[in-house]
């Protein structure tokens, strides 16, 4: 997360602090002006926007580097808890417990009951910051259990305690409160939640700093990566612009701040299709890295200029760059090191892309063997998304079996990690398309139906990605013959991509094709006619006609009209139909017919 804004506290006032052990997984000291140093490039792929992994601060009585024995079983009445002198008392033994690893459990009753006792003594009715900050401890506790659920209204109430209006002290446990809700919310996979907390945050921040401090432009890239991770990339793309301008002014040339803030510019143009505006910015990015000799970083910007590259088809800088890239991790991070699997999985991608399979091939296999036995250190979300990227080159290899292993594994990693629902559901969403493809149509369904739900759940239900999600469910339920279903999957696939992808969009296009399809299965003959028209008129005024779905949807539409001609109660044609309408077309000419229709990975 980023630094915690710091305004100017009165000499005379205590500070606010708030400070857990380095077991708590949600970051709580937000006391002082930290700004993390974001020496690393932007990954490749969307930054989670999850909690930082920053260790929080020791307690004062742990700095000296001894052992410190275990607090004493402390027996305290909870009659006395309007004692104002109990909730630091507190608050002092949960952190202390923490301490001593005796244990989160016994540190969250210490920590609620301090709650209690400040709640108790708040003077003429209105709770102090205290309140606040023993409730920011508790919720930390939470995470740090897994009960992030818990923690949840824990941080709702604790927001509601400080008045930005009073001050300093008041702004600073304000945004403590706010980002903190935001992690937690996006442990639980909750991005749209995540982001308004994220904002609420900003606003405060911005209120209490001003627009351009330094400090706002952390919480600005950091709220710009949960725009990413949500693929939200305009709104990422104005927050990114924001802070470039805040550390043009406040950094100096060339500084680790601006190259960091660079590469994420980069990772949303490559998303957006802006290849030459990425290039420029991660030219940059490496410039500055090099000049702060930060070779890994500078190593890291080769790998995403070799990306760029390879989405120009200019395949001899790609391995140019792969190649520098590789040569640096395998010299300062070991051969068996994740990221030079990384690299190995760069290059087998591109030398599928050239006709090379052999090379690809071998490419595969060597960051397999890394990622068989990883390094100590590797993560499980690093293992997994390499695993979910050589799953898609054994796509291309026509080996859908193999491509399923490696997407089993990769959710296996991953599926007892927090923040985790939104990956596993587009890896469950690949496993759909897998199951499709090898004619398993019940375990596609079934994959698509876990992704929808999880992405409903995590607020993607506005996403471009999960309108072409619903559309691959509609046509796998289109093959199990659950019709009715289909139509309403691909009627809010169709709600879904014309917001967010416009009418002209193939994605959507293809959704129209598939309702049009749908509605005539159930006889729903001039709702069909209605969708068909509409397409073939975007695509004369303004796609042109060039297209060879263009063709069958003329023919599809004739025939149409031409039953309509002849009866309106027509019986509703069969599924048999729907999907091979014509017995006398070839199976390899309906598989292109609806291998068109906005059905991808």
């Amino acid at each position: 997360m980023p630094g915690i804004v710091s305004v100017k506290t009165p000499p005379e006032a205590p500070p606010l602090r708030i400070s857990v052990s380095e077991e708590t997984n949600g970051r709580v000291d937000r006391s002082e002006p930290v700004i993390p140093k974001s020496n690393s490039p932007a990954p490749r792929r969307p930054p989670s926007p999850s909690p930082s992994t920053s260790r929080a601060k020791p307690s004062p009585d742990r700095s000296s580097g001894k052992k410190k024995s275990p607090p004493e079983k402390v027996v305290i009445d909870e009659s006395s808890l309007d004692n104002p002198d109990l909730g630091p008392f507190l608050l002092k033994l949960a952190r202390d417990t923490i301490a001593s690893g005796e244990g989160p459990n016994k540190a969250l009753d210490y920590a609620l009951r301090a709650a209690k006792s400040f709640e108790k003594c708040a003077v003429d009715g209105e709770p102090s910051l205290d309140l606040a900050m023993s409730l920011h401890v508790v919720a930390a506790i939470y995470c740090s259990l897994a009960r992030f659920e818990e923690a949840i209204p824990v941080l709702e109430t604790a927001i509601k305690v400080p008045e930005v209006s009073k001050g300093a002290d008041h702004a600073l446990a304000a945004f403590s409160g706010y980002m903190q809700l935001g992690d937690t919310h996006s442990m639980l996979g909750q991005l749209d939640r995540s982001i308004e907390c994220y904002k609420d945050g900003l606003k405060v921040q911005m209120e209490a700093l001003g627009d351009t401090d330094p400090r706002v432009a952390e919480t600005c890239r950091y709220l710009a990566e949960a725009h990413v991770q949500a693929m939200q990339f305009d709104a990422a793309e104005n927050l990114c612009k924001k802070t470039l301008e805040i550390h043009r002014v406040h950094s100096p040339p060339a500084s680790l701040e601006e190259a960091a803030d660079r590469c994420l510019m980069a990772l949303i143009c490559e998303a957006k299709g802006d290849y030459e505006a990425a290039l420029e910015h991660l030219v940059l990015a490496s410039m500055a890295m090099i000049a702060n000799a930060q070779e890994n970083e500078v190593a890291a910007i080769d790998v995403s200029i070799g990306n760029i590259y390879l989405s120009l088809s200019r395949f001899d800088e790609a391995v140019f760059s792969y190649q520098k890239a590789l040569t640096v991790f395998k010299s300062s991070k070991g051969d068996n090191h994740p990221s030079v699997a990384s690299v190995f999985v760069r290059l087998a991608d591109l030398y599928y892309k050239t006709g090379k399979l052999r090379e690809s091939r071998s490419y595969c296999e060597n960051a397999l063997r890394i990622y068989a036995k990883p390094v100590p250190g590797t993560t499980a979300e690093e293992i997994a998304c390499g695993l979910t990227e050589i799953s898609a080159i054994y796509e291309l290899f026509n080996e859908p079996e193999e491509a399923l292993k490696l997407l089993l594994k990769a959710m296996k990693l991953l599926e007892d990690k927090p923040g985790q629902q939104s990956t596993i559901a587009g890896i469950e969403a690949r496993m759909g398309v897998m199951f499709y493809m090898v004619g398993r149509y019940e375990e596609a369904h079934s994959s698509f139906e876990n992704a929808v739900a999880k992405l409903r759940a995590g607020g993607e239900r506005k996403s471009a990605f999960f309108g072409v999600v619903l559309n691959q469910m509609g046509l796998s339920s289109v093959q199990l013959f659950k019709i009715d279903e289909a139509a309403e999957l691909f009627e809010e696939a169709r709600r879904i991509l014309e917001q967010e992808c416009g009418p002209c969009h193939q994605d959507t296009l293809g959704v129209y094709s598939n309702l049009a399809a749908t509605y005539d299965a159930l006889g729903r003959v001039e709702d069909a006619i209605e969708i068909l028209e509409y397409v073939l008129k975007l695509r004369e005024e303004k796609l042109g006609t060039a297209n060879p779905d263009f063709d069958d949807e003329k023919k599809r539409l004739a025939e149409l009209l031409k039953e309509a001609g002849k009866s309106r109660n027509k019986k509703a044609k069969s599924l048999e139909n729907l999907i091979d309408p014509s017995s006398k077309t070839t199976k390899k000419e309906t598989s292109r017919k609806w291998s068109a229709f906005g059905f991808r990975s």
